[in-house]
């Protein structure tokens, strides 16, 4: 109980510390600046050029409709802290408007900043298995509709649709270009946060207990992550079992880690580095690349061999 008191305060402090990192940024540089950066915010930020309409609370109205669409299709209970996030930013964005100060100085500047400034602000909700709604929610849920299409490439679809829409609404390409400087620079601190300077690589479970089959279950269901089942024999028991197999991304760990002690407190489990990745939800599968049965083959024959060098030894 008390561990879980924790977990979700550090959700809650994290998120909160996040969405004011991105609400001073959409304040002091992006709006004033006319920069719609893509996603629901830079939807938000053209209406307030157009209507003088408050940034934060249409950008809520907005994700309200995404919200409903992510409850059906995945559950209130992975969106719950979304929704958190949703509202801080939200709030946060109209509360800072009051008093955070524009800078409107060299625009290659400011794009920069405000690229860092997003990139941080968004790696400290995603850390905590969050999102803030908008284009990344949207590539998620069309994800899984369309699951041969990477994350990636349907988070820029969307905003790169926006940002399109946002050389029209302020009739300048410049600022179209200056929203591309701050989608690349805040993806690739997103991307070195929470991945690593590589983002094929990751981390690999490997979990001994009679309960993997639960564990691999909710790694499915709330991470949308594949898994594989090894069949193994305790080499002092001597009695069959199970081992999960399971490859994520770094800002997934703490994720399932929560899941295995949930599930078995007692689980025996080894984290490793991957230094690459590649397949589905990760690296594009290269033709030269070996399938997965191929390579789980290798490694089953390389522990037999292994066991058998041990005999002879012996």
């Amino acid at each position: 109980m008390k561990k879980r008191l924790k977990t979700l305060i550090l959700d809650l402090l994290f998120i909160t510390a996040g969405t004011a990192i991105y609400a001073v940024e959409v304040n002091a540089f992006t709006a004033p600046n006319h920069i719609a950066a893509g996603g629901i915010t830079g939807i938000s930020t053209m209406l307030n050029f157009l209507f003088g309409s408050p940034i934060g609370l249409v950008t809520f109205l907005i994700n309200v409709p995404i919200i409903i669409w992510a409850i059906i299709e995945i559950g209130y209970k992975l969106v719950a802290k979304t929704i958190f996030a949703i509202v801080m930013m939200s709030f946060m964005i109209d509360l800072f408007s009051h008093f955070i100060p524009a800078y409107t100085g060299n625009m290659f500047i400011v794009s920069l900043v405000a690229g860092v400034l997003e990139g941080v602000g968004l790696s400290l909700v995603f850390l905590r298995g969050s999102t803030t709604g908008g284009s990344d929610m949207i590539a998620r849920l069309l994800g899984r509709r369309m699951p041969h299409v990477s994350m990636g490439k349907l988070m820029l679809f969307v905003d790169g649709v926006i940002v399109l829409v946002s050389v029209f609404v302020y009739g300048s390409i410049e600022n179209g270009v200056y929203a591309c400087i701050v989608i690349f620079v805040s993806t690739k601190i997103i991307d070195n946060i929470l991945y690593g300077a590589d983002s094929g690589t990751g981390k690999m479970f490997l979990v001994m207990s009679p309960k993997v089959q639960e564990m691999g279950a909710r790694i499915m269901e709330e991470l949308d992550r594949g898994v594989t089942y090894l069949d193994s024999k305790g080499g002092y028991t001597k009695e069959p079992g199970e081992t999960l197999l399971c490859a994520v991304r770094r800002f997934e760990v703490f994720h399932i880690q929560q899941i295995i002690r949930e599930v078995d407190r007692n689980a025996f489990v080894i984290v490793g580095d991957a230094g690459e990745i590649t397949g589905e939800g990760f690296r594009p599968v290269k033709s030269d690349d070996k399938p997965l049965r191929e390579v789980l083959d290798e490694f089953r024959q390389r522990a037999q061999e292994h066991q058998e060098e041990k005999k002879t030894t012996r």
